[in-house]
């Protein structure tokens, strides 16, 4: 078994889990994919709901990261509010995939307890993320950030998953369109 067989399992099931959600984690699927034998994934993740919640929180803080470094790495934070809608989009792009997190938020009710937390917190860092965002670009006041956050993050959720639905990325850009025509995105 390789040295990164861990990190190895966790780059098959996240494509995995953008796919087929949390009831599409397999360990014997996934075994085959990473070229290991299916008793293996349990030295590393001893139970499926291990595996999803090492999963989404690994997703949830490389978004964070990312999205920290995207506002550092903008010219002004407006500039940063108007590249947000590529992050959902990348999935798309990689045979209609979607947000882990939002695949797995679709299906809360049947996650295990252990995941749901890390599943809610990718939801919280976006929308902490734009809040703070739309205040430094002086887009909404501090007293209205919190809701337009909340309504840019699940627009965007929202068109990620009707391009899915119909195989169209054209789809997603042009209601990401709308919304900024709309007012809901900046310009």
């Amino acid at each position: 078994m390789s040295a990164n067989a861990r990190e190895d399992i966790l780059a098959a099931a996240k494509l995995v889990a953008q796919a087929h959600g949390y009831a599409g984690l397999n360990f014997r699927d996934l075994a085959e994919q990473v070229g290991i034998k299916a008793a293996s994934i349990y030295y590393y993740f001893p139970s499926k709901a291990e595996l999803a919640t090492a999963l989404a929180k690994r997703y949830w803080e490389d978004d964070a990261a990312y999205l920290e470094s995207l506002l550092q790495n903008s010219a002004t934070p407006l500039d940063a509010l108007r590249r947000y809608p590529e992050t959902f989009r990348w999935a798309l792009e990689n045979d209609n995939r979607i947000c882990l997190c939002s695949f797995m938020s679709a299906q809360f009710d049947d996650l295990p307890d252990v995941v749901k937390p890390e599943v809610q917190a990718f939801a919280d860092v976006n929308v902490a993320w734009l809040r703070k965002t739309l205040v430094a670009a002086k887009v909404v006041s501090a007293k209205e950030a919190e809701k337009r956050a909340r309504a840019i993050y699940s627009g965007i959720v929202g068109a990620q998953l009707m391009a899915r639905s119909r195989a169209d990325i054209a789809l997603y850009d042009s209601v990401i369109d709308s919304y900024r025509a709309a007012g809901l995105l900046p310009r």
